[in-house]
């Protein structure tokens, strides 16, 4: 009988460098090992990776680090990356593979999962180890987001899920921490692709990611119509910042759901979150309780969104917001006061 053993993190990467949302995966990563009493370890696809980029890795939480250094993953691609982690799952044999919730992560896992044979449950939110079976617990949203769900798949192994980027930490380095870095080898058969990256074409005009964004300022409900979203992207232009909204906001067509923050959007996890017009749903508050600071705007002071807020300002936001532009203005200007 095969025995599965310690938890997996699938690191990404862009130019050589390894991203954020791998440390955050670390995060979880290094909570459920302990738990379970397993090593952790940390999957590396790409080519020529400076072995600086893989003791970091180390020393975010990882005991070891599987490398795949190959030319043909060095743009991802699913076919190659789904064929390079097959090949390290049926050789290693992991117990858990977690992945972020990203472009990489929702491509490949779903790919991997069928190849393997193995269950996958996407965008979760939290995780943790059964003290009774030592099996992963999967919390996720369901049914638009008005419950959460806890998926367990107790026979097929590896365990896989795909975490929803900002929703933990980035692990911290440790200088002292050790780990072993190991390079695999992958058969040519099982990194072919059919298809091939021409180029990358950037979109000039888009605006930063809301979950890539240091300032996030969202409207909601109390917005009250589409045209009112002015005053909110007049207010995140003078922060230098991203529009958000609320679900209520994007089921109302006010805004598009790459918008979205909550539940059933996205996580964010900004240095400034500004509510404006949010009462505070508990799946609104689940996408951006993590934010450094909380300010909110809002005309009901019972509404539950003071209750995370670091500032709370109690006024009609169509009053509220030109006032605070109209001060932005004056305070950015040489000599202004």
């Amino acid at each position: 009988m095969t025995a599965w053993t310690d938890i997996w993190t699938l690191a990404e990467l862009k130019f050589g460098r390894v991203l954020t949302v791998s440390y955050e995966l670390l995060t979880r990563g290094r909570t459920l090992a302990d738990a379970r009493g397993c090593r952790l370890a940390s999957v590396v696809l790409g080519t020529n990776v400076a072995r600086a980029e893989l003791e970091g890795l180390i020393s975010r939480g990882a005991d070891m680090v599987y490398v795949v250094d190959d030319p043909r993953l060095e743009r991802f691609l699913p076919q190659p990356y789904a064929g390079a982690l097959q090949h390290l799952v049926e050789t290693y044999h992991p117990e858990v593979l977690i992945a972020g919730a990203t472009t990489t992560g929702r491509t490949v896992m779903p790919y991997l999962s069928v190849r393997v044979h193995a269950g996958l449950t996407a965008d979760c939110t939290g995780l943790e180890i059964d003290p009774d079976t030592g099996e992963l617990l999967q919390t996720r949203p369901a049914i638009g987001g008005n419950i959460m769900a806890t998926i367990r798949t107790p026979n097929a192994r590896p365990q896989m899920a795909t975490v929803r980027p900002k929703s933990a930490p980035p692990a911290r380095p440790d200088p002292t921490r050790t780990g072993e870095i190991i390079r695999v080898a992958v058969p040519d058969s099982m990194l072919r692709s059919a298809m091939r990256f021409e180029r990358f074409e950037p979109d000039a005009t888009q605006e930063v990611a809301i979950e890539e964004a240091e300032i996030v300022v969202s409207g909601g409900r109390g917005v009250k119509r589409a045209e009112s979203f002015g005053l909110v992207r007049e207010l995140a232009a003078a922060l230098g910042g991203s529009v958000g909204a609320s679900r209520a906001a994007v089921d109302r067509g006010w805004q598009p759901y790459p918008r979205q923050v909550g539940l059933s959007g996205k996580t964010v996890s900004p240095k400034l979150y500004v509510a404006c017009g949010i009462s505070g749903a508990i799946q609104h508050l689940a996408g951006m309780q993590t934010s450094e600071t909380i300010v909110a705007i809002n005309s009901d002071p019972d509404a539950q969104i003071f209750q995370v807020a670091d500032l709370g300002i109690v006024a009609d936001l169509f009053e509220a917001i030109p006032a605070i532009v109209q001060r932005l203005k004056v305070e950015s200007k040489p000599g202004g006061s």
